[in-house]
């Protein structure tokens, strides 16, 4: 990795690391005979990261594979213009983010349900799989994120499952570190008690 500073307007200082195959593969990626092999590269290196990502936060596995779609076409026709002032993963997780709740908000207008129903509505997606046990942790752990509140939820999964540092999430989700470790403490003590009670 290559460390860097960025000075931002505020004069706050960020340390980045840039990734020296991702600055490989964005150089390809912009050169007409490489541009498919180096998207494929990037696909390859990212794709299952990315779906976990979506997936927790859609539930449906069809659906995660939709918004996967959408969201590599969408990088496909953004990434030339990628101007490098973060680390490309922190740029893919935001598209995949951003897909992810347009998908679920999409939904929320299809099915005519209130907000206060959507959480419920991913819990029933989730008791519905034949997999399902109630009695078993990792469910138990499933039906607890559910319940959480969209911000907090996917706030919850990138430090949990992604083991993003506040700093890289901050990026992400365009909000500031302090804000994300109230959401995450949050997060976590209703998950407790969710599993604690039920």
């Amino acid at each position: 990795m290559i460390g860097f500073f960025i000075f931002m307007p505020n004069s706050q200082i960020i340390s980045m690391a840039v990734n020296p195959e991702d600055i490989a593969l964005l150089q390809e990626f912009r050169a007409p005979a490489t541009k498919e092999k180096a998207f494929t590269a990037i696909i390859k290196k990212y794709q299952e990261k990315l779906y976990w990502h979506i997936r927790r936060m859609v539930v449906e596995h069809e659906d995660a594979n939709d918004v996967l779609q959408n969201m590599f076409i969408k990088v496909w026709n953004g990434l030339e213009n990628f101007r490098e002032d973060s680390q490309l993963y922190t740029w893919l997780y935001r598209i995949a983010t951003n897909e992810s709740l347009t998908f679920l908000e999409q939904q929320k207008k299809r099915s005519a349900v209130s907000i206060d129903n959507e959480e419920s509505n991913l819990s029933n997606q989730l008791m519905a799989d034949k997999h399902f046990d109630a009695n078993r942790l990792e469910w138990k752990l499933q039906l607890a994120i559910q319940q959480l509140p969209e911000k907090q939820r996917i706030v919850f999964n990138l430090r949990y499952y992604d083991e993003m540092p506040y700093e890289e999430m901050s990026r992400v989700l365009e909000t500031s570190e302090g804000a994300l470790k109230a959401s995450y403490h949050h997060a976590v003590k209703k998950i407790e008690d969710f599993i604690l009670n039920h």
